[in-house]
């Protein structure tokens, strides 16, 4: 299903309904290798909005022409290029760390959530909800160099296997989307991530993976201070939130990073909802695209209710702005 409309959640807002990418099928990859342009999208109305919008303002004829330098594109990671269920892959990460690192403090076998992770009981660690898990990722993610916790992550990512299907978690990528950023950059779009997961934790793999650049990558941050140890200049991780890249800090962030305002934004979660809404009330020419996981058989089917993901309110702007239905 997909709905659109030039004026739209503000100007065009485009639903995915189907994935696990779904209106475009879904398949786990590392690499898109289309010989054509978003071929693993069905043909419809959500890949030919898309492609009309990339080529009106590609068009330099065209009254919708936007120059190169202003043709940004700016995605959630979670649930939007990869998969985040059955919980988000950093938080993967994050309970891999408090295994890993156990040995150094005795302490966590009698202090929750961790006492709870090492004795297996994931469901009893995150019972305390977000003050839970703000401590398990503080705990396991500060008091190290910058540079040493990009080797933790990429030698979890290295070895690591989702608990569903048995991929790296670096293979659990939506191939559809991978298609979509190396269209919009063969078409002289600049893309960027704008997720609310960890700057730190995505920075290291996503240009392997996606081919964005570190540099193009926005996200939560802990503070980062300077030290010489040792006689080595080194960037030491705080264990104290310096930004949430998320819901109303997503349009902060892209401000704060990028200094322009994107004229496409894609997510999967109310947690998008104001950099879409943001993005798409620009003046001139804009786009919104939400992916709404509906696969369960391929992947996961999940909206309102999910604990990952939420999509509720954006679902249902999405339907107020979205014009006429088509399926």
């Amino acid at each position: 299903m997909t709905r659109c409309k030039t004026g739209g959640l503000h100007k065009q807002v485009v639903r995915l309904l189907s994935v696990g990418l779904v209106v475009v099928g879904m398949v786990f990859s590392v690499a898109s290798n289309a010989a054509e342009p978003l071929s693993s999208w069905r043909d419809g109305a959500t890949r030919d909005a898309i492609v009309r919008f990339v080529t009106e303002v590609s068009d330099t004829s065209s009254s919708a022409y936007v120059s190169p330098s202003e043709r940004i594109a700016v995605f959630d990671n979670d649930g939007t290029l990869w998969a985040e269920q059955p919980m988000y892959f950093q938080l993967m990460f994050a309970i891999h760390r408090v295994e890993a690192m156990a040995a150094d403090h005795p302490e966590w076998k009698t202090r929750e959530p961790f006492a709870s992770l090492l004795k297996g009981d994931v469901a009893a660690a995150l019972a305390g909800g977000m003050p839970a898990i703000v401590e398990l990722v503080m705990e396991t993610h500060a008091n190290v160099s910058t540079d040493e916790f990009a080797a933790a992550v990429n030698d979890w990512l290295a070895t690591a296997r989702h608990p569903k299907t048995g991929y790296k978690y670096t293979e659990m990528v939506y191939q559809p989307m991978l298609e979509l950023l190396d269209y919009l950059r063969a078409n002289g779009f600049t893309t960027y991530i704008v997720s609310g997961g960890g700057i730190d934790f995505m920075r290291p793999w996503t240009e392997a993976v996606y081919g964005i650049p570190p540099e193009q990558v926005v996200g939560s941050s802990v503070k980062t201070r300077y030290e010489v140890l040792d006689g080595v200049p080194t960037l030491v991780r705080a264990p104290e939130m310096n930004f949430i890249d998320d819901k109303e800090g997503k349009p902060v962030g892209i401000h704060t990073h990028i200094g322009r305002r994107p004229i496409m934004a894609v997510g999967n979660s109310d947690g998008d909802f104001q950099m879409l809404e943001w993005v798409t009330a620009r003046p001139g020419p804009s786009l919104g695209v939400i992916v709404h996981h509906t696969d369960a058989e391929r992947a996961w089917a999940y909206d309102r209710d999910s604990h990952i993901g939420k999509l509720d309110r954006a679902l249902d702007e999405g339907r107020i702005v979205g014009g006429s239905l088509s399926i």
